[in-house]
């Protein structure tokens, strides 16, 4: 089914959704649908323009009449809970989600016990069976479920939790399926007047679904679709690009998601082959609306970044600060960004500036931070790190007793950054090799520093150096054959970037044949096996690529930062194959 099947009604009611006056709120002595989602539409309008609070004061008064209201109340309370991590912040939504539920449940069709059991035989009711608005019911029930299955994980760390969260993700998924079975057979539904708005909420599940288990390695989704579920990258993106480009309540939802995807999720678990293209002409509508909208400036900024113009990137990360006060994880967000930038131009006292502000402020992860700005003062003269009052081996030693654990689990980057500052907690500390550019490469940073040959170059100059000190140590370190491992990676990345593959090449195979002599930092092998098979894809050998690539999938095990190298790895072959999973 088309959009154009909206009627023009409908078209004359979404335009003026992101109008300029959306601080005038229409009069309706009962809150129908369409009403609730012309309201909805104003609060978001709200959002984007950074009002927060009005947005809230907005929706809050009918979120337990409306299920619209309270799908919108509940979620900026999600996405506040989410950035902050603060414990009032996590309670205050998650009772606003559970009340969400309550609303939307009043509007779901009630079932009887003969059509439960139809159900559960595999009969499908038909949408004639279905008001209008228990279709939306059904939609917005949906969607509040899963950010309550994405909550509890921050809320509470225990099994029972996470396999509660589960049980919810899976009801989601089969109600988004459920709704999509009734769009793709009924040629009826388009005739309601806020259709679009039901069809861009099916396209944001069951995209976002679909996106999200399309990017699980293979033995994962296995397990998952042995459970029902299944994922496909083409379809997600599909689904996705027709809600962004469709004029509903859940657009700006759908692209935000898409940038999330381009900007993020592709650097950090895939490849880091984004389609700035396609993030830039996402990004065009919203940013001619809402110039000032830290989101859109944010979003502005990432783009920037990923293209390797730091400078203009910087502005706007600036701009996004300065435009408001009142969420201030936003700028939480923009520190990280900008610790980034300066150390992508080793400008190490910039970027300890902005890591320390995240350390002072943030709740999100206190052992990366602490362990950030240990590792950027290691990158400095010792004169110059004692005029910051800083005491580098302590930062080291706070890691670990700093890390979090969600859903009963360490985080991997945390893990990861206590293992390596352990060799601070001895009496005599070892001092790490040129960690912060360790820690780029974990974040994917070196495909982003690589779009500029004379910061690589700049960064090629450092690590040769931390080499040559390596090599005229007089008593080596039990830590050395690691170290030197470190060390040949990283140039071998610099190397591939400056187009000195042969160079690379061997940097990479020197790894490799090292395997037997390294004690600590076992990930280092099966990741030069990739970044070797990701160079032999750049000089168009697939096969050979895929077989490095697989073997490193296949044959090293309990790693650090094995899960993220499996997103990878997943994320290269099937850019090379062409043959994403199957929906089923």
């Amino acid at each position: 089914m088309t959009n154009e099947s909206n009627g023009a009604g409908n078209a004359h009611m979404d335009e003026e959704c992101f109008g300029d006056a959306f601080e005038e709120l229409p009069e309706a002595s009962q809150m129908d649908l369409k009403t609730a989602i012309e309201e909805c539409c104003m609060a978001l309008s709200l959002f984007l323009n950074n009002k927060f609070s009005e947005a809230l004061d907005c929706l809050r008064p009918r979120a337990k009449m409306s299920m619209y209201h309270a799908l919108g109340y509940s979620s900026i309370l999600v996405m506040q809970a989410g950035m902050t991590f603060e414990h009032d912040d996590i309670q205050t939504a998650m009772e606003a989600l559970r009340e969400s539920l309550q609303t939307c449940q009043r509007f779901r069709k009630k079932s009887t016990v003969i059509e439960t059991i139809s159900n559960l035989v595999g009969y499908r009711q038909g949408p004639e069976n279905l008001t209008e608005e228990e279709l939306h019911a059904d939609i917005c029930y949906a969607e509040t479920l899963m950010q309550k299955a994405a909550l509890s994980f921050v809320e509470d760390e225990s099994m029972i939790s996470f396999l509660k969260a589960g049980i919810k993700i899976r009801t989601s998924y089969l109600i988004y399926k459920e709704c999509q079975h009734l769009l793709d057979t009924s040629r009826d539904l388009a005739a309601n007047d806020t259709f679009n708005h039901f069809q861009g909420g099916i396209n944001m599940g069951i995209g976002s679904f679909n996106l999200m288990l399309s990017l699980l390695p293979s033995r994962i989704l296995r397990l998952l679709e042995f459970i029902g579920f299944s994922g496909n990258r083409e379809v997600g993106l599909v689904q996705l690009r027709q809600g962004a480009a469709s004029q509903s309540l859940r657009s700006v939802l759908c692209a935000l998601t898409l940038l999330m995807y381009n900007t993020y999720v592709s650097v950090i678990l895939g490849t880091g082959e984004c389609n700035l293209l396609e993030a830039e002409a996402l990004l065009q509508p919203y940013l001619e609306k809402f110039p000032n909208g830290c989101i859109i400036l944010f979003y502005v900024a990432r783009i920037g970044v990923l293209k390797g113009n730091f400078e203009m990137a910087q502005a706007k990360f600036l701009q996004c600060i300065g435009v408001q006060q009142e969420w201030r994880q936003v700028h939480h967000l923009c520190y990280w960004e900008l610790m980034w930038i300066h150390c992508f131009q080793q400008q190490w006292m910039e970027a300890y500036r902005y890591a320390d502000l995240l350390s002072k402020e943030s709740k999100w992860s206190q052992a990366i931070y602490v362990f950030q700005k240990a590792a950027i003062l290691s990158m400095l003269p010792e004169e110059e790190v004692q005029k910051t009052g800083e005491d580098v081996t302590e930062l080291f030693r706070q890691v670990n007793s700093l890390r979090l654990r969600m859903a009963g689990k360490s985080i991997p980057t945390e893990k990861f950054a206590a293992r390596k500052a352990r060799r601070y907690c001895s009496p005599s500390p070892v001092k790490l090799v040129i960690p912060a550019l360790e820690m780029m490469y974990v974040w994917n940073g070196f495909i982003v520093v690589g779009k500029r040959a004379e910061l690589t170059e700049s960064l090629l100059v450092t690590i040769e150096k931390a080499e040559k000190e390596l090599r005229k140590d007089p008593s080596p370190t039990e830590y050395y054959a690691d170290d030197q491992c470190l060390v040949q990676l990283l140039k071998g990345l610099c190397l591939k970037y400056l187009g000195r593959h042969l160079q690379a090449e061997l940097c990479f195979t020197q790894v490799i044949s090292s395997e037997k002599t390294i004690k600590y930092d076992h990930y280092l092998v099966p990741f030069s096996l990739y970044e070797l098979g990701l160079l032999y894809k750049l000089q168009g050998d697939i096969p050979r690529a895929i077989l490095f690539m697989e073997n490193a999938k296949q044959n090293y095990k309990h790693y650090s930062m094995e899960s993220r190298l499996h997103f990878r790895i997943h994320a290269a072959v099937n850019s090379v194959t062409n043959s994403p999973v199957i929906a089923k």
